[in-house]
């Protein structure tokens, strides 16, 4: 019996790379996301190219009954949903000055609430058999916040704390759910064409750019394997222990950098897109503008995957340095 997965966020970017996968792998799969032409050319894309079923549903996350209605659905279509992949966001790029409340207020609700909506409406179902997985989609600006992006790296913080809640939750009621938390370096996504922008200026990923098919293999192995946690990308390695080691260097490096660093020198056009509150139509796909730049591979994530051998061949390369001292102090 081939297993079911729910991807949210699925029309595009990291979720459309995350659909693949999972398709490529066997999975029938069921997509959630607002722009309903998108996911059914998405759905007809992996029937026709892995042979598995498929079900697209229109679904925006922030709407925690219409989550649950597509866990419903899903289950009642498909069968027992095994995983549950948390990945729709949304957010505005501009300084907290030139913010609305009603807009950290829907870009909370669809990158942290859609998460937890996902997550309770696939444990109620999960509880019941006592079994499962729901991967937590975070970021690397879930640990070491930067401007022009308040929004999003607020919401990120967010999902790591109800993430962590929610696993010793688990573990106290003994329960054979597995939650983990896969946090994403920069990435090549549509993101960067249709959020919200106030700056005047084309938004672009921080370099090292990866793409998102990195991300959907790094979810992936999430879902399959027993790890706590996955950070994606030595970015997001060095982003996350920099911010331990020298939190107020980083403050001020990013008060230099962090606007260039995220602003192409292109105008934003004037009829730019924005997708905070409506779905964008068009042909968009897992793939933004920066396939010239962006790495189809992460070394880190392989040594991730492969950790046991890693450490055990750096335990045999540590070995054979120190033997090799040895014998050199004694002669």
């Amino acid at each position: 019996m081939s297993k079911i997965v729910v991807v949210t966020g699925a029309g595009a970017g990291v979720g459309r790379a995350t659909v693949e996968e999972f398709a490529r792998q066997g999975y029938d799969v069921a997509l959630l996301s607002r722009e309903p032409q998108r996911l059914e050319r998405a759905a007809n894309h992996i029937r026709a190219e892995y042979g598995v079923r498929a079900l697209p549903i229109p679904t925006d996350v922030a709407d925690p009954q219409a989550v649950e209605a597509a866990a419903a659905r899903t289950e009642s279509q498909l069968g027992p949903i095994d995983v549950w992949v948390n990945v729709a966001m949304a957010t505005v790029f501009a300084p907290v000055s030139s913010l609305s409340a009603q807009e950290f207020e829907r870009g909370t609700k669809v990158t942290y609430l859609g998460q937890v909506h996902g997550t309770m409406a696939a444990l109620a179902r999960m509880r019941t058999r006592n079994r499962g997985t729901i991967v937590n989609v975070g970021s690397a600006l879930g640990y070491r916040s930067v401007p022009l992006q308040s929004i999003y790296c607020g919401a990120k913080f967010a999902v790591r704390g109800f993430t962590d809640s929610l696993r010793s939750e688990l573990l106290h009621d003994r329960l054979k759910i597995r939650l983990t938390m896969v946090d994403l370096p920069a990435l090549n996504t549509p993101q960067f064409d249709w959020a919200s922008n106030k700056m005047g200026r084309r938004a672009k990923p921080v370099a090292p750019i990866y793409q998102p098919e990195v991300a959907a293999r790094a979810i992936f192995f999430a879902a399959t394997h027993r790890r706590r946690e996955i950070w994606v990308g030595f970015s997001t390695v060095k982003a996350i222990l920099a911010n331990r080691v020298a939190p107020a260097l980083i403050d001020r490096y990013l008060a230099s950098a962090g606007y260039r660093g995220q602003l192409t020198d292109e105008p934003l056009p004037q009829d730019a897109p924005a997708n905070l509150y409506e779905p964008v139509p068009g042909e968009y796909g897992a793939h933004g503008r920066f396939d010239g730049q962006a790495r189809p591979r992460s070394i880190q994530m392989f040594t991730d995957r492969h950790r046991s051998a890693f450490w055990a061949l750096a335990g045999i390369g540590i070995g054979s340095c120190v033997s090799l001292l040895v014998r050199r102090r004694r002669n």
